[in-house]
């Protein structure tokens, strides 16, 4: 019986021919992230000098303080500090501040290669899967294990084979397929699963868009989310100057729990409404919902070609009166290149705020918390209560282009509604 993408990547890591969906494994691990918010503790380095363990190789660890960076307070100065000081004792080099969410500076350090087995103190770590590696996020005492041993067990995941073909109507993008997807599967719909993108819709998209995708998969229980490596990925690889890892495929008769079948043309702008990720409509029907905060940023929706794509709808117009439109670039080097091409001065003279590449207000803990009976629209993967701010506050998710174009209108609004013909996407 043949196998998927997934299962040869824990049969590797765990030194087998073979492993099969539902079984046990303990894996050696390749890659471990950890952040601020749940990363290094107290509790953990306390642990780990009780056991008198050293970490097992800290050239495959990573820290990255992010949530709570530039911190707003001093409770977050003191935990990324001790980040900063505990991450310099047990001599990590890959340590990095104020320089984007973990998950884009994963990717573009060369963290993660294809084949790979990541895991990390964050649920979103399933994003690496864009690269055809086997990610996952874990919890601080699972950490510590990994810490000390390098290993970690785990179980060998189903899969569901995503399949989306045709090509994308114009202004569609990548948060649009992966709403339809969580849409149709159920926020836990793919527990303990894994999601395996496949088609020409998805084998069409840039890194950018498919890290999208993979890091929503967690958004309908998936275990983890994962992309074929090929040529697209290949190249980029090449362009951050990283090793081409070691590509799986899926066999011909790998076994799946089920097959989902996606026709990219019937696809349109679509929302997540509150306060649950699958609770998805199109745009356009989610009825007439004035807005206070557009957000354009974090691991899910902050890239360059979410930044692009929303300039390029925003060029020549501006925000509607009392409208916050914020914008934080996924990492400083997003926040560089779409400095040099203009496309901050473009999102800045329609009226944007410009903020540090930062987890923090997608989480609700700094630089833009909504207040009570307010409502935001986001790119971001979460709408839950309370989830940026006030519990009495409403959250719709969207993709770059519609958070665009609802700062420009004021209320939730389908981006074909203001795109101007024959503008330059």
């Amino acid at each position: 019986m043949g196998m998927t993408m997934s299962e040869k990547i824990l049969a590797h890591g765990a030194g087998l021919d073979s492993v099969a969906a539902g079984e046990i494994v303990w894996v050696k691990v390749d890659g471990a992230m950890l952040d601020d918010i749940l990363g290094p503790r107290i509790e953990i380095a306390e642990k780990l000098d009780l056991l008198g363990a050293r970490i097992w190789d800290p050239d495959k660890v990573t820290v990255i303080s992010d949530h709570y960076t530039p911190p707003a307070n001093a409770k977050q100065a003191e935990i990324v500090k001790f980040t900063r000081e505990w991450s310099a004792e047990n001599k990590i080099k890959h340590y990095y501040e104020f320089a984007g969410p973990c998950h884009q500076l994963m990717v573009e350090h060369g963290r993660v290669t294809p084949g790979q087995i990541i895991v990390g103190t964050d649920s979103h770590t399933c994003t690496y899967g864009a690269l055809g590696a086997f990610s996952t996020g874990i919890g601080s005492t699972e950490m510590l294990g990994v810490l000390a041993t390098g290993e970690i067990w785990l179980k060998v995941p189903q899969s569901i084979k995503v399949c989306c073909e045709g090509q994308l109507p114009r202004l569609v993008m990548a948060k649009d397929v992966i709403l339809a997807v969580i849409g149709q599967l159920g926020h836990q719909g793919a527990t303990y699963q894994a999601l395996e993108f496949c088609g020409s819709t998805f084998a069409a998209m840039p890194i950018d868009e498919r890290l999208c995708v993979a890091n929503m998969a967690v958004e309908a229980g998936a275990k983890n989310g994962i992309f074929p490596c090929d040529a697209t990925t290949l190249a980029y690889l090449k362009q951050i100057q990283a090793p081409p890892g070691t590509p799986v495929s899926s066999d011909a008769d790998a076994v799946y729990s089920r097959t989902l079948n996606i026709d990219a043309a019937e696809l349109e702008p679509l929302c997540a409404c509150p306060h649950e990720v699958d609770n998805v409509t199109a745009i356009k029907n989610a009825g007439n919902v004035p807005i206070q905060q557009a957000y354009i940023g974090s691991c899910t929706g902050g890239r360059y070609h979410d930044l692009q794509a929303a300039a390029a709808l925003l060029r020549g117009k501006k925000i509607a009166a009392g409208i916050r439109l914020l914008i934080s670039p996924a990492s400083r080097t997003v926040w560089e290149q779409c400095a040099r091409d203009g496309i901050l001065t473009a999102l800045s003279e329609a009226g944007a705020t410009i903020l540090a590449a930062s987890c923090g207000a997608c989480l609700g803990v700094h630089s833009g918390a909504i207040g009570a009976g307010e409502v935001c629209v986001s790119s971001t993967n979460r709408n839950f209560i309370g989830r940026m701010g006030s519990k009495d506050g409403r959250i719709y998710l969207a993709s770059p282009l519609s958070v665009a174009a609802s700062a420009v209108t004021g209320r939730l609004t389908d981006p074909r509604e203001v795109w101007e013909e024959g503008a330059a996407l």
